[in-house]
């Protein structure tokens, strides 16, 4: 709950070594680990909607000038909530330091929060549910999996992650302008 808050904490982490402890006693419940694991996201994400829909808006467009994100990016940002906000909220679950961030970003871009419940849910009981009992099932067989299959999903995720980059990078003026437009149109902040 504290990592969907915005907190930069080792959910996952946690989450996969205690599934795994529950393969290997019966000192745990993997089904009261893995429901535990969705209502902590989902709640901290809540939370983090919340805190980022209070004070999250305005503190950007004071503060976030101090980590590049200037009043074009702030604009993009909620293009980019208005338009793929759900896609953002489910997928960013996945992604460890955008998790920290999704919810607090949602809430600061004002992303319906309907939207957001929606999206947010499905993410939480996706990747807790989904994490809790891949890593249970997989047990002691996960620990084998970390050699070359590890290597192989951490370079396609650094491939991933700067083919993002570099595409925002590169489309940035673009999608600024299209977002400035949007927001002139309809009449966003």
């Amino acid at each position: 709950m504290l990592e969907s808050m915005g907190l930069p904490l080792p959910a996952e982490s946690l989450l996969i070594a205690t599934s795994i402890y529950c393969a290997s006693t019966s000192d745990l419940n993997i089904f009261y680990v893995a429901l535990s694991a969705v209502i902590g996201a989902v709640m901290g994400d809540n939370f983090g909607y919340l805190i980022g829909n209070k004070v999250g808006y305005s503190f950007l467009q004071k503060h976030g000038s101090k980590i590049r994100l200037t009043h074009e990016r702030l604009i993009l940002g909620q293009y980019l909530f208005r338009n793929h906000g759900g896609k953002v909220v489910f997928f960013g679950r996945f992604v460890a330091i955008l998790r920290f961030f999704t919810a607090l970003l949602a809430g600061a871009n004002r992303m319906p929060w309907g939207d957001f419940l929606l999206h947010n849910a499905m993410g939480g009981i996706c990747w807790a549910g989904g994490y809790s009992f891949a890593a249970y099932y997989l047990g002691q067989q996960l620990l084998k999996l970390e050699g070359k299959f590890g290597v192989v999903l951490a370079v396609l995720g650094v491939i991933v992650v700067l083919f993002s980059f570099f595409f925002l990078r590169r489309n940035e003026k673009q999608l600024i302008e299209r977002a400035e437009k949007e927001a002139k149109e309809q009449g966003y902040d």
